[in-house]
């Protein structure tokens, strides 16, 4: 024997209080509306109901009058023929006659006809009338005892045996019969109506008294969707008032006044809610406010701090830069090297001033692009011209695709994203790596992309590699390998070009700088300048120099007289007027500091030369890096050396001042 097999039976399915039923959880498809739906539940059960008991009460009405209209007509007929049976059989016609005639002084028929088959026959009445107007009834005439003739007896109280002698044919007039016929037909007819009408007018107090109260709940509704969380339902019960005071519980409550004070309720929840987030909102704005507030402040301070620290460390580095190269020719074989790091020293410094620079420069938006056509095969030769070599060195290949494409951009600025973003490309590949600059069309526009097969860069650093000083394998800060502002530059001169550098990268697979320009036509490309001529000699050409550092004077002059220059030096406004001032002197080129002791202003010395000495060309030379002065310094158009200024960018300033001079 097997032991009874046990199992268990399937656990009940939890329910929730909260679940709706199964059958709620379909959709409940209602018709157009409310009131419609009213009507047809009120008015179509009316309209069956009155339709069937006029019907059925005109029905018995006109087989009533029907039915009297023939037994009159029948009973006439039985009457004339008992009437008439001796006279009939006797052959009387004048009595004959006189039963016809009494039978029309009765006004029930219009014609008699009394005949036999002896040729008797006996009319009374016109034969006016149509005969579609006409109802014939007969009655046979026959010979009956005096004790049984019966005018009015039933058919069938003939005797056995007894056959008729005649017959008597009897006609009515169905006009009136037909006249009242109408007349309840109509009757019927109109009390119908009246009772659809009534209904009609029932049923539609009905929907209005129901599809109000449901219309205001609905404007309510729509008016919290809106967001008019004070929109209340004022729908309420006829003894509300009771109801309040206790008098009676919800459940007695109209529905639409449970309805309606269920939405209040929910109106005024979100209304409170609404109150609170908006108290939250400005609680979280006025945080959000301070914290902008403050961050515009910092901000500011720093833009001060830079532009006060960027104008007192260029002074001194100026000044050095100029003894160092000063130093150079003159320095011994042990004396070199280290003359040699400082040149190197001063030259890093300087680009890192430089990028300060340029990027105050564009906070302070004082730089306006000049967009034109610009040819990308223009573009790239200029591009490998300057890279061709970095990258010979790094053993990296070049690979420009230009596809003979121009774009709308500001040359120059354009020259220094892509150029930026080649030297980080040919940096980052390793030997034997291949750097490809590209562009393609894409509809109305040009992706200029930079690939490369290097090291890549992981995602969690892509959203940070444009921030000033941030450098992904330069933990030690090797100033050989940059300072992390030329993607912060690059980043803020395509938002000033309307454009955005994206990037595409992943490790050991290589990165994508990508930037997109308005595609330009052929003829909107501006032919490129001739290259400037070789720097010339400056032997004989005469400069004035306005500094109020000691240092920078003497170093300016040791350099500018070791390039064969005639030199005059000023400290101050005073002296330099003076010099420009006197007859004999006569300036080729004035270089002049913007901030000069006891407040003067360089920028008025250039223009007091400019009225003096017209032939003399103006150079400013300051190492202010703030909004405000670059600002100043673009509005008036002055030529700009930014300190420290790099020996070979001076000479070859002055050597085309000489060039110019020399023609």
């Amino acid at each position: 024997m097997t032991a009874p097999s046990h199992r268990l039976a399937a656990p009940a399915p939890i329910v929730r209080a909260s679940d709706p039923p199964v059958a709620e959880r379909r959709a409940l498809v209602v018709g157009a509306s409310l009131q419609r739906d009213l009507f047809r539940l009120g008015v179509v059960p009316c309209v069956a109901v009155a339709l069937a008991l006029t019907a059925w009460f005109t029905q018995g009405r006109l087989a009533t009058l029907e039915a009297a209209f023939d037994a009159e007509g029948e009973a006439v007929a039985r009457q004339v023929a008992a009437m008439s049976d001796l006279s009939l059989y006797a052959g009387d016609l004048p009595a004959l006659q006189n039963v016809a005639n009494a039978a029309l002084r009765g006004g029930q028929v219009t014609r008699v006809e009394i005949s036999n088959s002896a040729g008797i026959y006996v009319t009374a009445g016109p034969k006016t009338a149509p005969l579609a107007q006409l109802r014939m009834f007969t009655a046979p005439v026959t010979l009956r005892e005096a004790s049984r003739a019966n005018a009015f007896a039933p058919a069938g109280s003939t005797a056995s045996g007894e056959t008729p002698i005649g017959l008597v044919q009897t006609f009515r007039d169905t006009t009136a019969y037909d006249r009242e016929r109408t007349r309840s037909l109509m009757a019927g007819i109109g009390v119908a109506i009246i009772a659809l009408l009534a209904a009609w007018a029932w049923v539609r107090h009905t929907a209005r008294a129901v599809a109000q109260p449901l219309r205001r709940i609905s404007r309510t509704v729509a008016a919290l969707e809106s967001g008019r969380f004070d929109a209340r339902c004022n729908v309420v019960a006829e003894d509300e008032g009771e109801r309040e005071a206790g008098a009676r519980d919800r459940r007695a409550r109209h529905e639409f006044a449970n309805l309606a004070h269920d939405i209040n309720r929910l109106a005024e929840r979100l209304q409170r809610n609404r109150q609170a987030s908006e108290e939250r909102v400005r609680e979280a704005t006025a945080v959000a406010l301070q914290r902008m507030a403050e961050a515009e402040q910092a901000a500011l301070s720093r833009a001060r701090f830079l532009a006060a620290a960027s104008h007192d460390l260029r002074q001194p580095l100026h000044a050095m830069g100029l003894f160092i190269d000063g130093l150079l020719p003159t320095a011994s074989t042990l004396q070199r090297p280290a003359v040699l790091r400082l040149q190197e020293a001063t030259e890093f410094m300087g680009v890192l001033l430089d990028d300060l620079l340029e990027i105050s420069r564009l906070d302070a938006q004082v730089l306006t692009p000049a967009i034109s056509g610009v040819s990308l095969a223009t573009l790239f030769d200029q591009l490998e011209a300057r890279h061709a070599a970095p990258a010979a060195a790094a053993r990296v290949q070049l690979l420009w695709r230009d596809r003979g494409l121009a774009v709308r951009s500001d040359a120059a600025l354009l020259l220094r994203i892509v150029g930026n973003l080649v030297s980080n490309a040919v940096h980052h590949t390793p030997p034997d790596g291949t750097v490809l600059v590209t562009a393609r069309r894409r509809g109305d526009a040009v992706r200029i992309e930079v690939r490369d097969n290097g090291v890549g860069i992981a995602p969690i650093h892509q959203t940070r590699i444009f921030e000033e000083f941030y450098q992904v394998a330069n933990t030690e800060r090797d100033r050989r390998q940059g300072f992390g502002l030329g993607l912060a530059i690059c980043s803020r001169i395509a938002a000033l070009l309307g454009a955005r550098i994206s990037v595409r990268s992943a490790l050991q697979a290589g990165s994508t700088f990508a930037i997109e320009l308005p595609l330009a036509s052929p003829r909107e490309v501006v032919p490129v300048a001739p290259e400037a001529p070789a720097s010339a000699p400056l032997a004989g050409l005469h400069c004035l120099v306005v500094d109020d550092d000691p240092a920078i004077l003497e170093g300016s002059r040791t350099l500018l007289a070791q390039w064969g220059c005639q030199v005059d030096c000023a400290s101050n406004q005073a002296e330099a007027l003076a010099q420009l001032g006197t007859g004999g002197a006569h300036f080729d080129v004035v270089l002049c500091d913007l901030q000069l002791a006891h407040d003067e202003d360089g920028m008025e010395v250039l223009a007091a030369a400019h009225r003096l000495q017209p032939d003399a060309l103006p150079v400013l030379v300051s190492g202010a890096t703030g909004p405000e002065a670059l600002q100043r310094l673009r509005q008036g158009g002055v030529l700009l050396l930014t300190k420290p200024v790099a020996p070979a960018k001076l000479r070859a300033l002055l050597s085309t001042r000489r060039s110019t001079v020399m023609a």
